[in-house]
């Protein structure tokens, strides 16, 4: 219990001092993105690349994909539902701002000091159907409801394409199914370069940390949050009687607590929808994630 404490805090801390920095002009606006650059396409994928190489997976395995899909879709129909009657903007807004994982940047930093390269290798291919949402599947029904765009298959299609983190997760899945191993010296770099990817992902969630939107909007917040970690707390318990491993059913129930989407305030904005309060409701959702996750890891170790 200690060292879950004593792990989580050094993550707190983390994302606390790039808040501060950031707030102190260390790092200034444009920071951000080059963090987020680094991240998912240096680190993220050289995590991937060491902790998925020398480990064979089964075909049955590609149920957490189906699993990460699923949860997506169920978000998006209660975004939906909870704002039946009201405008075609809140439907869309719910549509958005409910669904979707941040796996990659914040939920596998956890997973990867936790549950070690098992964990990882459950999370990757969970968030390969979470990406299908993440990466504008969302945002084609939301646009569609709105009426500013349609669904498009094309669009996922192209925002996955252009995911390094994504196609080296699908990489290595493959190599994994076909129980292929890469080169001693690249699974090398790979853990050098990849044992960077927690304290980066965190420094990063520090810098980009953001409260905006009307007091007004306290209301939307508190109920979208509310709803959201609701349904997280019937997933993590129906994860917890599923008949796997442990380690199975705690990256599981970890992923069930994982924050939102760190795409989705720019897919609102681009929808020309509340980008402020999708901001809010985005780093509000961080904040609740550690404590959620925190718990079950006490729980579960």
């Amino acid at each position: 219990m200690l060292n879950v404490l004593i792990r989580a805090g050094c993550f707190i801390a983390i994302i606390a001092a790039g808040y501060l920095l950031r707030k102190f002009n260390f790092f200034k606006e444009e920071d951000f993105t080059v963090l987020t650059k680094i991240v998912l396409k240096i680190t993220l994928p050289a995590a991937f690349i060491s902790n998925f190489s020398g480990k064979t997976l089964d075909v049955t395995m590609l149920t957490l994909t189906l699993i990460g899909l699923g949860a997506g879709i169920l978000y998006m129909v209660l975004g939906y539902v909870l704002n039946i009657g009201k405008s075609k903007e809140e439907k869309a807004f719910g549509i958005l701002n409910l669904p979707g994982y941040n796996i990659g940047n914040f939920t596998i930093p956890f997973v990867q000091s936790f549950l070690g390269p098992a964990g990882v290798i459950i999370a990757s291919i969970f968030d390969a159907g979470n990406a299908f949402v993440c990466l504008g599947g969302a945002y084609g029904v939301a646009s569609s409801i709105k009426g500013t765009g349609k669904f498009s298959f094309k669009r996922v299609l192209k925002a996955l394409s252009k995911s390094v983190a994504f196609l080296t997760c699908i990489t290595m899945m493959i190599l994994g199914f076909l129980k292929i191993t890469l080169p001693s010296p690249i699974i090398q770099l790979a853990e050098i370069i990849g044992g960077s990817n927690a304290f980066l992902a965190m420094l990063m969630l520090g810098v980009g940390f953001r409260l905006t939107g009307e007091k007004s909007q306290i209301g939307t917040v508190v109920k979208i949050l509310s709803v959201r970690y609701g349904i997280a707390l019937a997933l993590a318990i129906l994860f917890y009687f599923l008949p796997w491993d442990e380690v199975t059913r705690t990256t599981l129930m970890v992923l069930a607590f994982a924050p939102i989407g760190s795409a989705v305030p720019a897919f609102t904005k681009e929808m020309d929808g509340d980008a402020g309060l999708s901001a809010a409701i985005n780093s509000i959702s961080i904040i609740c994630s550690i404590i959620f996750i925190v718990l079950i890891l006490l729980i579960m170790l």
